[in-house]
C-alpha cells in the first residue's frame, strides 16, 4: 500500500505513483478519506500499518478556532485509531500483524503553543499502550515512535512558524542535530521485522538526545 500525504508540491503525486501498481490516495482529515482508506485496507489484506499522516499546527490556546480541533484530532488520532480498527480483523486471523503510529516528542514533552498537537500525540502513545495488551495474544505488536526534530518539510517549516530560529533549535539538542528521515525508516524497518516481535507497547523516542532530561 502506498499513501502520499500531499502539502504544496502536488506533481509529486503524477510522478510518484507513476512506480506502484496498487495504492490509495485520499486525505484524511474527512469522514469520507477515512473510510475509502479503511475500505482499502480491508479490500487489500494489510499486514502492516504504519499510521505516519499528521498536522501541526503552531497557536496560542485562546486563538484555537474549533475548526483547528476537529481538524487535528481527526487526522493525528482518529484516523489512525479507525485504520487500525479496519486493519486488525485480518491481521488477527493471520495471527501476524505489525502497527506503528508515527508520534513526537511533543507528546512526552509537552510543547508551549501546541497543546492541540501534544494532545493528540499523548493520545497515540496512550492508544497504543492499551492495544498492545489488547492484540498481543493475536501476535500482533504495536509500537509508537516519538520522532524530535526531524530534517523533513514539516520539520522545517515548524521551525519557521516557532519563535526560534532552527539554529536556536539545534543549540537545545544534545547531538546538536536534526534527526534524519532514514533513521525514522530504519526504526520501522526494524520494528516490522521478525526480531521485534517481542517488542510492543513501546513508545520509542528517537530525538537526537532531546528528550534525556524527561
Amino acid at each position: 500500500m502506498v499513501f502520499l500525504q500531499l502539502r504544496q508540491d502536488r506533481n509529486i503525486k503524477s510522478n510518484l505513483l507513476k512506480e506502484y501498481k496498487n495504492y490509495c490516495v485520499c486525505d484524511l482529515a474527512t469522514i469520507e478519506g477515512m473510510e475509502k482508506l479503511g475500505e482499502y485496507i480491508q479490500d487489500n489484506k494489510i499486514d502492516i500499518l504504519i499510521n505516519n499522516a499528521g498536522e501541526y499546527i503552531y497557536s496560542p490556546i485562546e486563538k484555537v478556532r474549533i475548526n483547528d480541533i476537529e481538524h487535528i484530532m481527526r487526522l493525528n488520532l482518529e484516523a489512525p485509531l479507525y485504520l487500525i480498527s479496519k486493519a486488525v480483523p485480518y491481521m488477527k486471523e493471520q495471527k501476524f500483524g505489525r502497527i506503528i503510529n508515527i508520534g513526537s516528542i511533543s507528546g512526552i514533552m509537552g510543547e508551549a503553543n501546541a497543546s492541540l498537537y501534544s494532545a493528540t500525540k499523548s493520545g497515540l502513545i496512550g492508544a497504543t499502550k492499551a492495544l498492545a495488551l489488547e492484540l498481543a495474544e493475536y501476535g500482533i505488536t504495536v509500537n509508537t515512535i516519538n520522532p524530535g526534530w526531524v530534517d523533513t518539510e514539516l520539520g522545517n517549516s515548524s521551525a519557521e512558524d516557532g519563535e526560534f530560529t532552527k539554529e536556536e533549535i539545534i543549540e537545545c539538542i544534545p547531538q546538536r542535530r536534526f534527526v534524519e528521515p532514514r533513521e525514522i525508516a530504519g526504526m520501522v524497518k526494524y520494528l516490522i521485522s521478525e526480531d521485534a516481535k517481542g517488542v510492543t507497547g513501546q513508545s520509542i523516542n528517537l530525538c537526537a538526545g532531546l528528550t534525556c532530561g524527561c
